[in-house]
């Protein structure tokens, strides 16, 4: 299926699968692009060296191309664009705070910038700094998402941008694609529906959560780090909303300490970062404080497998999902459907004749 998403990230079908942090790992990556998709690479939650070697490590599974995605506001953000360039990698997506210089280095480099944004101004404003194409998530859509649903957002932006769009927020089957390209789009991106395949590395516990939790448990909250974020309600979450605002923010400095630790940077970094990111933005700088705060209780569930201890980010999309295929069964099955879907709508045209001279009319 050939779209202006597709040409200009080189991939066979207009299906991106998003970066999720502890989840979007090298072999889900390669299997996207196996499959042909296109898979980015979650590098917001890893260390300089652990981007590099998860770069490698695609490129010996897989010659399709695929993406890398990271915070434009950490430290080291400078050394992972240098990453990218130096391994072409095909395309880089970013969100918060992006940075002018580093797209511009990009796009000499000749690497696609793909941002994600929640509102419509964010899209036009993403544009204007030089993303060459777009995410657009809908209120549906899992983790940091807006208030727009995504039928309305995605009619806003595709009338204020004219770049190639991808929609995001509640989609997982080939129907979804053909009624995102009806409402304008170019392509779809997902991000729960990939969690729950095979190779999604995410442990069998957590996922058989996300199975059989019904779309009306899956919420938004901002007890997180201050923004809405969409996830499963859980015990973990309500704890959460019934934590005091000390207990808050001392959990906020504990997974701030342990994110430093993580990444190889030091707090004193960390907190120069959430500043700039704090001027450049919309954020309060208690926001940008507990910018590390979400990754830390995610990882709870999505590595070490225990998801009443930990916040499971989702997107709704997940009260209707029952099956955990491999990828290239899901990215298969999304394209005959697909079709499928478009000789079904044909269906619906009738032959007619207007002036003695036949012709199709709906």
């Amino acid at each position: 299926m050939l779209t202006p998403l597709t040409e200009l990230l080189g991939c066979r079908y207009p299906v991106i699968q998003t970066a999720m942090g502890w989840v979007a790992d090298p072999a889900l990556v390669a299997a996207t692009g196996n499959a042909g998709g296109f898979g980015f690479l979650a590098g917001a939650v890893m260390t300089l060296d652990e981007i590099e070697k998860g770069i490698l490590d695609i490129k010996s599974r897989t010659d399709a191309p695929f993406g890398v995605n990271f915070h434009m506001y950490v430290p080291y953000a400078e050394a992972i664009v240098d990453l990218c360039i130096e391994h072409q990698v095909r395309a880089v997506s970013y969100s918060r705070s992006p940075s002018a210089p580093s797209i511009a280095k990009l796009k000499a480099a000749g690497i696609v910038c793909i941002p994600t944004v929640g509102a419509c101004k964010h899209a036009v404003r993403a544009v204007e700094l030089g993303a060459d194409a777009l995410v657009v998530q809908g209120g549906e859509g899992g983790g940091h998402t807006g208030s727009v649903a995504t039928s309305i957002l995605l009619a806003q932006v595709c009338e204020a941008v004219s770049v190639p769009v991808a929609a995001a927020g509640g989609f997982r089957n080939g129907s979804g694609l053909i009624a995102a390209l009806a409402m304008g789009a170019h392509g779809i991106a997902m991000g729960t529906r990939f969690l729950l395949t095979e190779e999604s590395p995410v442990p069998r516990a957590t996922k058989l959560v996300y199975l059989q939790t019904p779309p009306e448990q899956i919420v938004v909250s901002n007890r997180l780090d201050g923004l809405p974020q969409r996830m499963i309600a859980n015990g973990y979450l309500a704890r959460l909303i019934n934590a005091s605002q000390v207990g808050l923010l001392m959990r906020a400095l504990r997974n701030g300490l342990a994110f430093t630790r993580m990444t190889g940077t030091s707090m004193w970094a960390m907190l120069r970062s959430a500043w700039r990111m704090r001027r450049s933005g919309d954020l309060s700088l208690g926001q940008t404080l507990m910018a590390a705060n979400a990754p830390m209780m995610i990882q709870e569930a999505m590595v070490h497998g225990h998801p009443e201890d930990g916040i499971l980010p989702s997107g709704q999309v997940a009260g209707l999902i029952d099956d955990l295929p491999t990828v290239e069964v899901l990215v298969s099955g999304i394209m005959k459907e697909a079709e499928a879907t478009l000789e079904r709508l044909g269906q619906h045209r009738k032959p007619s004749t207007i002036g003695g001279t036949p012709h199709d009319s709906l």
